[in-house]
């Protein structure tokens, strides 16, 4: 387990009361039964960024705090305890690290303090309705006069009905690294969405370009070299999303436990049997783990070690694995009750498997990470 430092504990205690206080498991089925448009509990959101939360990694000059990604990670570890759907990881982490890392100066002005209030949510929109790699992009940009004209489809873009700005990877070359990133308004003439509904309750968006124009102030980074920006914005939403499935992880893990614990069978406690033992055993095992490297891989994002791509891979691998198998196993410890609609269990084991899917699962992370390491 890391060190964490002064700063860094009181900020893991706070999220830790206030999500217990303000958003246990409860406020996600509330968002299941209403069903707000924008996929989330717009009042929670608010209540997260006057907390401060959403600028944690934008820049002090921007209005954020500049608090680094372990502290966002230990922040997104606590919502995943009890599930809160929020756009947090996809606007406060992945569209502020978009704009901090590709952003030029006027649009680093002016939306990372929107960001940052939680006025404003950003996210990319990067996956066209297939498996994830962003090498087989098809969304196309091609120059008309001095300006960009796109054309394509975008699904699922997480948090996209709540989007005011899309960071939109685009084709702009044949070679399969040959992608551009473009800033793109919501309203931007020619660009429309549609909301999709997911297993997991949250909320997404198809987008669906038809000749959008854009001027070249548009552009995050540099045209026809997107792929190299798009992995480093894509390694800090992996850590951050593996930090969140740790914490859905170890919650489920906390609550298996408390049952095998009470649930009385046969005259026994049901946790006295070995052979649920072994299986309590391996699940400690398996979230240890995976602690380590979610915590490793932060750290190294954040001191900007050259071995983060291969220790993110390893995170968000062992996290799915993790989140997917205690999540099951929540499901059968619990035998019937684990089996209804009215248990959490269900919800646990759903969001694991959006989550593992959500920018590479985990054998396409275990892939990546063999090719990292020259294999």
């Amino acid at each position: 387990m890391a060190l964490l430092n002064e700063e860094q504990l009181l900020l893991r205690n706070m999220a830790s009361d206030w999500v217990r206080d303000r958003a246990p498991v409860t406020a996600l089925r509330h968002v299941l039964q209403e069903r707000p448009p924008i996929g989330y509990d717009a009042d929670l959101f608010v209540e997260m960024a006057g907390l401060g939360w959403a600028g944690i990694i934008v820049p002090e000059e921007h209005g954020g705090s500049d608090f680094g990604l372990m502290g966002l990670g230990l922040v997104l570890e606590e919502l995943g305890r009890t599930l809160v759907a929020s756009p947090l990881l996809s606007s406060g982490l992945v569209g502020a690290s978009a704009l901090r890392l590709g952003g030029n100066t006027a649009q680093q002005a002016e939306w990372l303090p929107q960001i940052a209030t939680g006025s404003a949510v950003v996210v990319l929109a990067l996956e066209e309705e297939g498996r994830h790699n962003p090498a087989r992009t098809a969304l196309g940009a091609v120059r008309d006069g001095n300006r960009w004209r796109l054309d394509g489809i975008k699904a699922p873009v997480p948090d996209g009905m709540a989007a005011a700005a899309f960071v939109t990877v685009a084709r702009t070359g044949t070679g399969a690294d040959d992608l551009t990133l473009f800033l793109i308004p919501a309203d931007a003439a020619g660009l429309s969405r549609e909301r999709l509904d997911r297993i997991d309750g949250r909320g997404a968006a198809r987008l669906r370009l038809e000749s959008v124009m854009l001027e070249e102030r548009a552009v995050l980074g540099e045209a026809n070299a997107g792929a190299a920006l798009l992995d480093r914005i894509l390694d800090r939403g992996r850590a951050g999303l593996a930090a969140e499935m740790l914490g859905s992880a170890t919650q489920a893990f906390e609550t298996t436990i408390d049952y095998l614990k009470t649930r009385v069978q046969f005259g026994q406690l049901i946790g006295s049997f070995q052979a649920l033992q072994h299986r309590a055993v391996a699940m400690f095992a398996e979230l240890t783990l995976t602690r380590s490297a979610v915590e490793a891989a932060l750290t190294a994002l954040d001191a900007d070690y050259a071995d983060a791509p291969m220790l993110v891979s390893l995170a968000k691998a062992l996290a799915g694995e993790a989140a997917l198998s205690v999540a099951r196993e929540m499901v059968q410890l619990h035998g019937g009750i684990g089996m209804t609609e009215e248990h959490d269990a269900g919800l646990y084991l759903k969001r694991a498997a959006v989550a593992d899917t959500t920018w590479g699962n985990s054998a396409f992370h275990r892939e990546r990470y063999g090719h990292l390491a020259g294999y």
